[in-house]
């Protein structure tokens, strides 16, 4: 019986590619993961190497300082779950922005990244942060929320 790979060792080496993701890093990704890797976050859904690494490169054109800190993980079987914030800054100025988030990471039989499957708040964290989606999106919480009067 042979033993199976090391499945910490492949998170922690995920988990230290995402904190250290440089454009001139994104090529790691063909180390890290299957060829036919599906990548799903609330904008994508990708399934395949180059379609995945043209998403994060993409990052880096349309944020500046994009940084991912992993801030918990745990390991069930083949899959990791990875709680993360991210940072970033806007190309066009003014505050920077954090989101929160949390992440299935499934491995294959030989310890590559088979899927990245992201689960974050796209409405508060992201469009409620928008001008005009914003005040939209206040007032429909508004209204819907619980009033405990």
């Amino acid at each position: 019986m042979t033993a199976g790979p090391d499945l910490e060792a492949a998170v922690a080496a995920y988990v230290a590619f995402y904190e250290s993701l440089t454009p001139n890093s994104l090529d790691r990704l063909a180390e890290l993961c299957a060829p036919d890797v599906r990548f799903r976050d609330p904008f994508n859904d990708v399934i395949g190497l180059p379609a995945y690494r043209a998403i994060l490169a993409r990052m880096f054109v349309d944020v500046r300082e994009p940084r991912f800190r992993v801030r918990d993980r745990a390991l069930s079987g083949r899959v990791a779950y990875l709680r993360w914030d991210f940072t970033f800054s806007s190309r066009r100025g003014g505050a920077p922005w954090s989101i929160e988030g949390m992440t299935e990471v499934h491995f294959d039989e030989s310890g590559r990244v088979a899927a990245h499957l992201d689960h974050w708040d796209s409405g508060a964290q992201f469009y409620a942060r928008l001008p005009v989606l914003g005040r939209l999106i206040g007032l429909v919480r508004k209204r819907l929320a619980v009033r405990l009067d």
